[in-house]
């Protein structure tokens, strides 16, 4: 063997991601709204690009398949968005011309720029227009609060959450603004007198003391009651009348008048301005089939300005503006080209889906299948990673209600007969409905185990027991508990 130096050439194939790529698959994750504040950053940045809002519906077709083409293509604008279906743990991709993305069954498929039809959700209902808490809580602390103090009064209604809750302590508040602690707690002792009645509560039992003595309900049994809440949680009402030292009546009323209480006083107010679920795909029923379309009205219609471009060009340059006029025009072909794709993938994914669970569309939950991204992806000839992306924050608005894309991908659960098996949606929209209507007779999770196998699930009771937790629902006994309490 020698070991003399040489030179060697070597071919071999890798794939490079480019940062033009990189934001091309990150845009497959982002909902329209994001895309709508990426869009704008990106109009502000490069002269070349347009941004119009357009209710036009670009109905997709499918032609013949067009061969793949290099990652790299895509920037300089000669590839269809194929090399944004790549998986980035084993570096390979899957070819998915641009051509692929509409295709119906039993119906039409629309796809970018749709608008939303005519009978969908009033999203602008949802808008919260009423006054903050902290708006609120500055407004009484002008007045209230010695001018001296109003710093303090300010930083302790920022450390207020939007419960009311004061989330940090007095003694790291007083060491941060450099004044006494007395002084602090003094400001804070104001601000709990402020509407709402237990704001500025550092837990709990200090939210429904402020409340209670604002009633004048505040007595030693009062008090006692409040300092054993645990005891109230779990239903322990016998040892609580004795520490209280009250007769049963006493005792119902107490706990009538504890749970008139609001536990979260600032939550009538709100808080930071709150982003509505805003949908992404429309899906509705046309004939015997399906119509899909994605949101056109939170979405800009991107444009290149090549007239602008042609302006430009012909004009004096240097070899800097030259450059620089040349990246506008790729980075603004690319974008049009990456949106255009990113619209026509999520059409071909929702497609799959509505076709897939057509059963929950016609029927609901009950028919809901088990379903993977696998499936999906096999489906239309995709990689696995490509729906993942596509399906993360989304959200589809149909005739049911509003959905998240993921919320259609499901655990499978085997039926008793040997026949299909079911969603564990459809499993938990089951329990939901049986502990509904469980009446006077409390059911156990066995019990619920018996009455979900009649129906022809087979289930453990460990997965009962996990799905109903799931879905926020108490133990029996918790159950049996709570409407002992309530007094049902």
């Amino acid at each position: 063997m020698s070991l003399a130096p040489r030179l060697d050439l070597r071919q071999s194939q890798s794939l490079v991601m480019t940062p033009q790529l990189q934001q091309a698959i990150k845009l497959l994750t982002l909902s329209n709204l994001e895309i709508e504040g990426f869009i704008a950053e990106e109009v502000e940045r490069n002269p070349l690009l347009e941004a119009t809002q357009t209710d036009e519906v670009v109905k997709p077709e499918r032609p013949e398949r067009e061969e793949p083409a290099a990652a790299d293509e895509l920037v300089t604008g000669t590839a269809a968005a194929d090399p944004l279906d790549i998986d980035y743990a084993t570096e390979s991709h899957q070819q998915d011309s641009v051509a692929d993305g509409g295709g119906g069954f039993d119906g039409a498929i629309t796809g970018s720029g749709g608008a939303a039809p005519e009978d969908g959700p009033d999203l602008d209902s949802f808008a919260d227009t009423s006054l903050s808490l902290a708006d609120h809580l500055l407004a009484q602390a002008g007045p209230a609060v010695a001018a001296a103090d109003l710093f303090i009064a300010q930083h302790l209604i920022d450390q207020i959450d939007d419960a009311g809750y004061l989330t940090g302590s007095t003694l790291d508040i007083a060491s941060r603004l450099g004044v006494a602690q007395m002084r602090v707690e003094a400001v804070l002792a104001t601000i709990q007198t402020f509407d709402p009645t237990g704001v500025g509560a550092r837990d709990l039992a200090e939210c429904l003391t402020l409340q209670a003595k604002e009633a004048d309900r505040y007595d030693p049994c009062m008090a006692k009651l409040i300092a054993n809440l645990d005891l109230l949680a779990r239903g322990d009402v016998a040892r609580l009348r004795r520490l209280c030292n009250v007769d049963d009546e006493d005792m119902a009323d107490m706990i009538r008048e504890l749970r008139g209480y609001d536990p979260k006083p600032g939550c009538r107010y709100g808080g930071e301005a709150s982003r509505a679920v805003v949908p992404d795909v429309f899906v509705r029923s046309v004939g015997q089939g399906w119509a899909i379309e994605v949101n056109g009205a939170t979405l800009p219609r991107v444009l290149v300005n090549r007239r602008y471009h042609a302006q430009l060009a012909h004009g004096p340059q240097d070899k800097a503006s030259k450059a620089w006029l040349s990246d506008c025009l790729a980075s603004a072909t690319w974008l049009v080209k990456a949106l255009d794709q990113r619209q026509r993938t999520i059409v071909r994914v929702a497609t799959e889906i509505v076709k897939q669970q057509e059963g929950f569309f016609r029927h609901g939950v009950s028919q809901l299948k088990p379903m993977t991204l696998r499936q999906i992806a096999d489906a239309i000839e995709m990689h696995e990673s490509t729906v993942s992306r596509v399906t993360s924050n989304k959200y589809l608005s149909c005739a049911r209600g509003m959905f998240e894309l993921k919320y259609f991908f499901t655990s499978a659960i085997q039926a008793t007969d040997g026949g299909d098996a079911v969603s564990a949606q459809a499993v938990k929209s089951a329990i939901r409905a049986l502990i509904a209507g469980e009446g006077a007779a409390i059911l156990s999770d066995d019990t619920l185990v018996e009455q979900l196998q009649a129906r022809g699930f087979d289930i453990a009771r460990r997965t009962v027991a996990k799905y109903r937790e799931a879905l926020g629902i108490g133990s029996s006994v918790q159950r049996r508990r709570a409407r002992t309490l309530g007094g049902g």
